[in-house]
């Protein structure tokens, strides 16, 4: 009897390993998507393209929520267990894991088109290396429910309106249509920056340290603060999370429960296919502050990581999605705002798009002139996602009361030093 189950034992390993060889022969690699809206649908099909002019390719692609790859994808690459590509918004952060694509792409043309943004993806000003094809060029900012706005009777703020002013006139449209919410920004240190930098916060200092906490930061997080207390903002979207759980609003304002939202450009796909009819929205100026009127510039990539066993097929692959062809089929159909040269220069057509979307993605590209320098080095900065997690953990505990807003300012001035000593 034992003797039996040695054998089927050997047998099952022998077709286990089969399998296995099987595979290799097949030259699997393993995709793991996470993205707002529509985007892995469409990556899908457009890596369907590729599978058919290389059939001795297959590509698996894992779609997984934001939060799953934001927490979960660090904890992979760093047991040696994660994806050979994957999208990516930490995009500096997880360089120590990238795959450079310099050996296997024309590096020339990739300079050319992705200048502004490799550099986000890089270990420091020293390093040259390819690492990562953005597939968008994403901007933080507002949304508002015109339809809301008109039943109130309210003026639209007009371009050098502040953040007070528009919180000014959203809680009156809510307290004249009995919306829930007059306000809402995404629980996510990346979403404040904007606003706070708009707010006269440096970030760093004349030597390039990183600061987050001045003057200008801490003015703008008293002003959220009693927002969240006050019932300007919707308080549970900060509330009711704990740690750097990320949390958006999106739904509360499809739900016609917000008149403003402060989220960002790749929203515009998912309000244009869930609003459907239910209201009028519409893209509006950045809100303003002492110092600047800007949003956070960011967006999504996608990188190939050097554990894999096929970096070639890797490369080949991002460089197929980086062709114009196939970058502008994705830009149209997500609605995204392109951050490839040569598209960018030739402007694009959002086919199908509603007059609404066409236009939000007009006012999105009207913003990009203005972001601000330091939102820049902000997005660039390697550690920026420890700088985002200190901003929301302390905020947050200061909007539930845990703290003083001059406290949770204190702490988040320390555990900025902590990061800096830690990552020495």
């Amino acid at each position: 009897m034992i003797s039996q189950y040695k054998i089927a034992f050997a047998a099952l390993a022998l077709g286990t390993a089969s399998f296995a060889g099987g595979a290799q022969a097949a030259q699997e690699v393993r995709f793991t998507c996470a993205y707002d809206g529509n985007g892995c649908e469409i990556l899908k099909d457009i890596l369907a393209r590729y599978e058919k002019q290389h059939p001795d390719v297959k590509i698996v692609t894992d779609v997984v929520p934001y939060k799953a790859l934001l927490e979960g994808l660090p904890v992979q690459l760093a047991g040696g267990s994660g994806p050979d590509f994957a999208t990516v918004t930490d995009l500096g952060g997880l360089n120590r894991y990238y795959l450079d694509l310099t050996p296997y792409v024309d590096a020339k043309n990739w300079e050319d088109n992705f200048s502004k943004v490799l550099k986000w993806y890089r270990s420091g000003p020293e390093d040259k290396g390819i690492y990562g094809m953005h597939t968008q060029l994403t901007i933080t900012g507002a949304f508002i429910n015109r339809t809301l706005f008109d039943q109130a009777n309210v003026a639209v703020p007009g371009k050098d309106a502040t953040m007070d002013d528009w919180a000014k006139a959203a809680t009156a449209v809510a307290k004249a249509t009995s919306t829930p919410y007059p306000m809402a920004i995404d629980r996510s240190g990346h979403r404040i920056a904007g606003p706070a930098i708009s707010y006269g916060a440096k970030i760093f200092d004349a030597e390039g340290k990183p600061i987050l906490v001045d003057e200008g930061f801490t003015t703008f997080v008293k002003k959220f603060v009693e927002w969240n207390k006050n019932g300007t903002m919707a308080r549970d979207v900060w509330a009711g999370q704990g740690g750097n759980t990320y949390r958006d609003a999106a739904q509360e304002f499809i739900n016609g429960q917000l008149a403003y939202y402060y989220s960002g450009s790749w929203q515009t796909a998912r309000f244009d296919s869930q609003v459907g009819d239910a209201f009028d929205w519409e893209v509006v100026p950045q809100p303003c502050g002492g110092a600047a009127c800007t949003g956070m510039p960011g967006g999504t990539g996608i990188v190939g990581f050097k554990q894999t066993k096929n970096p070639k097929i890797v490369a080949d692959i991002l460089n197929f999605l980086a062709e114009d062809e196939n970058y502008l089929d994705f830009t149209v159909r997500t609605r995204n705002v392109p951050a490839k040269k040569s598209i960018a220069e030739k402007g694009v057509t959002y086919t199908g798009a509603t007059p609404a979307t066409q236009k939000a993605m007009n006012a999105w590209l009207d913003q990009i002139p203005g972001i601000s320098p330091i939102a820049y080095a902000y997005q660039g900065y390697k550690n920026n996602r420890a700088m985002f997690n200190i901003s929301v953990q302390r905020i947050t505990q200061a909007i539930v009361g845990e703290l003083t807003v001059d406290e949770a300012m204190a702490r988040a001035k320390t555990d900025v030093e902590e990061m800096l000593k830690q990552a020495k």
